[in-house]
């Protein structure tokens, strides 16, 4: 059971309130419109987890969404913008926003992306940033990157079947697998956890010492 020291130090109840009833949108809509394999996306499954630690009042689920969704939804961001504005692409991925075949609010929802960092960083500020997130966002992207590879080849959902950077599979399927989360642990997650880890305090009231520390 959370402290009463924790929950002072927590979201405060507009903003819980106020995710809670733009997840009950979101995510039915989400479901109808682009189907339920799409919640494999790391920045699908990012939002779930966010909600779940703003109600649980979770430094260690917040802190590992900040790990794994910061560089993430900046590189969103500026693909995005270049889309927009420019009419031109940097990585692969981001092709529904311009697509009309899907009503715009719809579209206009992935904006999400946007609030994310701001909201992740707050919540982090406000109770702290606790040392085991890399160990915990580094296995939670695991089985999501295994679960994107039962996806369509088509979407490919995180990347599980071609890589950005130069769109090919990058030996067997399990070596593919293992590669990209290496490159999401090593080079996208670790220096994420590093700069968090210097900038904010850890939870005080969670002890953050032990194996999974770096």
């Amino acid at each position: 059971m959370p402290s009463s020291e924790t929950h002072a130090t927590s979201y405060p109840n507009w903003m819980r309130w106020t995710a809670l009833a733009w997840f009950v949108v979101w995510f039915p809509s989400y479901w109808r419109t682009w189907g339920a394999a799409n919640f494999v996306h790391l920045c699908d499954m990012a939002v779930i987890l966010t909600c779940i630690g703003m109600w649980t009042h979770s430094a260690l689920l917040i802190s590992s969404q900040a790990v794994g969704i910061l560089i993430v939804d900046a590189v969103w961001t500026v693909d995005a913008v270049s889309r927009v504005l420019l009419q031109r692409a940097l990585v692969a991925g981001n092709e529904y926003l311009l697509d009309t075949r899907f009503p715009a609010w719809i579209r206009l929802l992935t904006l999400f992306h946007l609030v994310m960092p701001a909201l992740l960083l707050w919540g982090v500020y406000r109770m702290g940033y606790d040392r085991r997130a890399w160990a915990l966002q580094s296995a939670i992207t695991l089985p999501i990157f295994v679960l994107a590879r039962f996806t369509r080849p088509a979407a490919n959902i995180d990347f599980a079947f071609s890589d950005p950077f130069f769109h090919h599979q990058m030996g067997p399927a399990p070596m593919h697998i293992l590669l990209i989360w290496l490159f999401m642990v090593l080079v996208v997650y670790l220096p994420t956890h590093l700069v968090l880890k210097h900038f904010f305090r850890p939870p005080e009231t969670r002890a953050c010492s032990g194996p999974y520390a770096l």
